[in-house]
Parts: C-alpha cells; structure tokens; sequence
C-alpha cells in the first residue's frame, strides 16, 4: 500500500524539523554506555547496493555472538519520506543510524507507530540478537538462530527490549544500502562517541543487473527515491540509469576512501568483493572478522561452510533471505541468463566500476559463457583498504 504524498517543500520541512529535534536531543543525552566487561564497543557499516550480497554478509555478522545486527534501520525513513531523494535524505539517514549505534532506539519515534513491538523493526528476524536474550528467548545467544521459529516466538517482544539488547553487545553492526557517497560519513567517522569501521561491499555490476531484474517490483519504491522522480515508484530500469547511479557511486566512495582520504580513515575502511566471499568464504570472513575485531568461531565455521556449499543459486522468493546456495554459482549466474546486447550496455554504463573494482569486461558470447575464463582480477595486498595498523 502507498503512503500518503507529501510535497517536496513538506519533505524539507520535516527534515529540518526531525534534525533540529535530534540534535538537541543527543546534546541532552547521557554518553553512550560500554558493552558487558568494559571495553570500547565497535561499531560497524556494512555499505552496498541492493542485490550485491549485502543479506548473506549481514548475516556473516549477526550469527557471531558478539553482535547486535540490524538490516537496513533506514528503511524506515525511506519510506516515511519517500517524496525524497537519495541525496536530500541522507541526512536523515546519517542521523538516525548515529542514533542506532549508539543504542538510542528512540530516534525510531519519527517514523513508526507509537505502540510497537521489536517486530517493527525492518526484517527484524533476520537479527539473531532481537532472537536471543535479553530480547527475547527463542535462541541462546551463541546458537545460530532461524527466522522462522524467531518470528513465531518473538513477534510481540516489546521494543524496549531492542535498547537493552544494543547495550549487551561488543558490536553493534548495521547493513545499510541508502548512502551514494562516503562524505556524509564523515561526522560518524570523527565523532568520539563511535568507533566506527566501514565495510565496502561490491559485486560484479553485471550480476547486479541479473539480480536486480528478478527482482524488480520489491525495490520499486527505492529505484524511485535514487532517481528523485518525487514519490513515483519505478520498476522497470530499461535505460539503465539505476545501474548507472549505483556504479557511480561505488566508485566514489571506493576514490574517496583510497585517493588522498582523510586522516581519521586510516584503519577503518575495507573494500569486499562479493566473488572473493564466494570463493573463498572462510579465508575472506577471517579477514573480515579481524578487521572488526571479531574471531571465527568452531559453530560459525561450520554455519558458513553449509550457506556456501549447498545446491542450485536461490529463487526469486529468497531473494532477501540468506538460505543454502551455492555461492560460486551465484556469482557466475549471470553469464548464462543476461542477453550479451544487456551485458555490453551495463558494461558501457559501469566502465569505471568495472576497471576501478578489478572486473573484466567480456566481447563476445563465447567469451561470456566460458567459464574457464576468469572476470575477477586479482587484488594486489592493498587493494582499495586501508590496512587495519597505522
């Protein structure tokens, strides 16, 4: 169902006004409480785009026992102001995940009902932690938890709980999609009251357009919002002009975090590419995990060998769920479903992602359907990272 409309001029209004509001609220606020033993929490941004792998490494982090994972907390200000565009919403967006790191589930206030249960959270049973205690007691803690059982067992948790069990944890990770640059970062990244690390997650732009063309109708509203069509929602991407925004701003954030980036960057940005996870997922995830400060557990191990060994890419119903697949033929599924007049336009489109990422472009169907022919270039020992020492 749509929401009501609202001008453009009223969108800036309540911006301005829910930003105003914020900031005093968080010059009034206590400091942020230490995790359990007294050490310094971690926060972490996993940044991608829609369709690249950003649920399956979501999960990567909200399966560990150390975290508190929410996915996509800005969906709700999308939707709320979805007369926005990308641009004019980040604010918003930065705004309220500050908030969420820091435990102050009370920014939620703007845009969801009054009277709530953990279960309006966007996705909410994809968080093993809003599962386990103090949330709620559908899982232990160190257990992997199932979506299913979760929603059954903890739909009508109270919200207040979601606080309790921010504060719990050693890290809070958030997965966000709705950043088109890393600029608006900044402020988290120099204010002292975060510790802030930034996963880069990209993947092969002509995978993306695969996976974005199965499924379509479910992002429509976000196709609109990235394109600043004031409200209409788009399904169809005939032009290319989606894939041309998120390549581009791939880019930018990858040049802005790798060429002359500012000081307070160094050892808080990677770059991760969706094929690399898929090919060697435990030796990726140990990096990954290191550079969060997180360690790979004996349980983990095994979960993550099971998620990327299994049968068959996923269907179109999964297509936001993290189920057993078999993670090298979903990065490969493109080269056998895209047209090769599709593959050479998003190629044309995403010249720079593709060069800049280390992807190899293809120039003929026989090239495209070779599978001996590898289009993921080799990282050098610093690709697109900052190392996690000065």
């Amino acid at each position: 169902m749509r929401l009501p409309r609202f001008s453009s001029r009223t969108v800036t209004v309540l911006l301005l006004a829910q930003t105003t509001c914020l900031l005093l609220f968080v010059v009034s606020r206590p400091g942020p409480s230490s995790p359990a033993g007294g050490e310094e929490r971690v926060h972490v941004l996993v940044l991608s785009s829609w369709r690249s792998g950003s649920s399956f490494v979501g999960q990567l982090f909200s399966q560990h026992p150390d975290v508190f994972y929410l996915m996509e907390p800005a969906w709700h200000v999308w939707t709320t102001l979805s007369q926005g565009s990308a641009a004019t919403l980040h604010m918003a967006v930065r705004d309220l995940m500050r908030s969420v790191f820091l435990c102050d589930m009370d920014v939620f206030d703007a845009y969801m009902p009054q009277s709530r249960n953990l279960s309006a959270f966007f996705k909410w049973a994809t968080s093993r932690a809003l599962c386990s205690p103090p949330a709620c007691n559908a899982f232990p803690r160190g257990a992997i938890s199932k979506e299913n059982m979760c929603k059954t067992l903890c739909t009508r948790q109270p919200f207040s709980l979601a606080r309790e069990a921010c504060r719990s944890y050693s890290h809070v990770v958030l997965k966000e999609v709705r950043f088109f640059n890393l600029q608006v970062l900044y402020p988290l990244l120099r204010d002292p009251a975060l510790n802030l690390r930034i996963v880069h997650l990209v993947r092969d732009p002509r995978a993306v357009l695969r996976s974005r063309e199965a499924t379509g109708p479910l992002l429509a509203r976000d196709n609109g919002i990235v394109l600043g069509t004031n409200g209409r929602w788009v399904e169809a991407d005939s032009q290319l002009l989606l894939m041309r925004e998120v390549c581009r701003s791939h880019v930018r954030i990858a040049e802005a975090a790798t060429l002359k980036p500012p000081p307070f960057l160094r050892g808080r940005y990677r770059l991760v590419r969706f094929e690399d996870l898929a090919r060697e997922p435990l030796a990726e995830i140990r990096a990954l995990y290191a550079f969060t400060g997180l360690t790979l557990t004996p349980q983990l191990k095994t979960w993550i060998h099971n998620i990327t060994h299994g049968l068959g890419i996923g269907k179109p119903i999964e297509a936001f769920q993290t189920s057993s697949r078999n993670a090298r033929n979903v990065s490969q599924a493109w080269r056998h479903a895209l047209p090769f007049t599709k593959i050479l336009r998003v190629q044309e489109v995403c010249a720079d992602a593709l060069q800049l990422l280390g992807y190899r472009p293809v120039y003929s169907e026989d090239q495209q359907r070779d599978l001996t022919l590898d289009l993921v270039l080799p990282r050098s020992p610093d690709h697109l990272s900052w190392a996690s020492h000065d």
